[in-house]
């Protein structure tokens, strides 16, 4: 694939949840695009060729976008670790009917039959000989809908993607409250039919900020003077299909876990995906927090609390599990000690866990609870480890999809958005 000559760099919010048009972007065309942050312009960047906005995050990193002709706004939550981006089709959502570029993908077009190999539920014909999907989710919750294609808008200018979605009518989740923050999902993984794929680009990257809110994705390839170095860890990639690893997850290598300068006495056997396919490592930005199976996370958990003594006070309930699957929590005194780090070694990159990131408030527990953010995968009924978005924030997370690679390094993400021009914070 050929080296672009632009990016497109879009905002994200963080919710409080979880025919002018190309099939792809010619490597001969430069895009200047600025999109806005919800009712207010997107502030003026130094740099002409990006498309920008900020975002605001609590759980769910979202991204806003215009749709269908004439457009129609909707809000979208960004997951690298789905393939299919869908939309709530309603009066209220995302209303097809009103589109004039709206077009529905039949059961007999190749688009459904071959593209759709790496779905985890396989595609069926509906009564009108429409391709219908059903996409299933590790929390339990499921959409279902149509395949089609509609026209994306990526700013204010004439230039948008006409884009196979899912038009979805049916969704079965046990948080409607949250999930109604949002009018759907775009998918980023390495799947045939995922938006990056789609628009054929090369690599993307984002940047979470942890402290004022504020971060970026950007799409395509470019170079920044200011960013730093990045390391890089190569993507697992088995080529034949096994029963548990997801085939176009973004998966990397976890090779050992350290609290503080202590190694986990655990086999480097249980942090590699065995022949089923189970125990991969994803990196996703779906998912908040950070899962491991059952072993690795009780030895985590054993070392933590043995740091932790006389500095944290756990809180002894065995029925006070925060998101079904987090069970240490501590009380929650009003302020967070100093804390050991929890180091995630890749080959050839390091994701550190530490102070703020390392505890999460939530309510209950006699006065509040900070609980530790991360989580056991068996209690979820995942085969797998999973990196979520809450320890990749002030890391450049660069996905190169071109050379299979993960780029990562720590970096001041509120101080990349004013670079940028995308933050009105005053932070240096």
């Amino acid at each position: 694939m050929d080296e672009f000559p632009w990016f497109l760099l879009l905002s994200l919010f963080l919710s409080s949840m979880q025919r002018t048009s190309c099939k792809g972007f010619s490597t001969n065309t430069s895009f200047h695009l600025v999109l806005p942050l919800q009712s207010k312009a997107a502030m003026p960047s130094p740099n002409p060729s990006s498309n920008k906005l900020s975002f605001h995050h609590n759980i769910s990193l979202t991204v806003s976008l215009a749709v269908g002709s004439p457009p129609q706004q909707v809000t979208m939550v960004l997951d690298t670790g789905s393939e299919l981006s869908w939309l709530r089709c309603n009066s209220s959502s995302f209303n097809p009917h009103l589109s004039s570029s709206y077009y529905q993908n039949p059961c007999s077009s190749s688009t459904c039959t071959v593209k759709t190999a790496d779905f985890t539920d396989p595609v069926s014909c509906d009564t009108n000989k429409l391709c219908h999907v059903t996409l299933s989710y590790a929390d339990g919750s499921s959409v279902e809908g149509t395949l089609a294609y509609e026209r994306f808008h990526l700013g204010d200018t004439q230039m948008n993607l006409e884009l196979v979605f899912g038009c979805i009518d049916s969704v079965s989740s046990s948080n409607s409250d949250e999930d109604l923050r949002s009018n759907g999902l775009i998918g980023l993984n390495r799947g045939k039919l995922s938006f990056v794929s789609q628009m054929g680009i090369p690599q993307f990257s984002y940047c979470i900020s942890g402290t004022d809110s504020s971060g970026m994705l950007l799409l395509g390839k470019t170079e920044l003077p200011w960013k730093m170095k990045l390391n890089y860890t190569p993507l697992v990639q088995i080529p034949i299909h096994l029963p548990y690893f997801n085939r176009v997850a973004y998966t990397v290598h976890l090779q050992e876990i350290r609290v503080s300068d202590t190694i986990l006495p655990i086999p480097s056997s249980i942090l590699e995906p065995d022949h089923t396919g189970a125990g991969q490592t994803m990196v996703d930005s779906g998912t908040q927090f950070t899962f491991l199976l059952g072993p690795v996370y009780t030895a985590l958990k054993t070392e933590f609390l043995k740091q932790t003594k006389g500095i944290l006070h756990p809180i002894n309930d065995s029925n006070f599990v925060f998101q079904g699957a987090m069970d240490l929590c501590f009380r929650d005194k009003g302020f967070i000690p100093p804390l050991p780090t929890v180091h995630l070694i890749l080959r050839g990159a390091e994701i550190s866990v530490s102070d703020e990131k390392l505890l999460y408030k939530v309510p209950g527990g006699g006065g509040g609870a900070l609980c530790f953010t991360f989580g056991n995968s068996d209690l979820l009924g995942v085969e797998s480890y999973v990196i979520g978005h809450h320890h990749q924030q002030n890391f450049w997370v660069e996905f190169d999809l071109q050379r299979s690679r993960l780029g990562l390094a720590e970096f001041r993400c509120d101080s990349a958005s004013q670079k940028l021009g995308l933050s009105q914070s005053n932070h240096p």
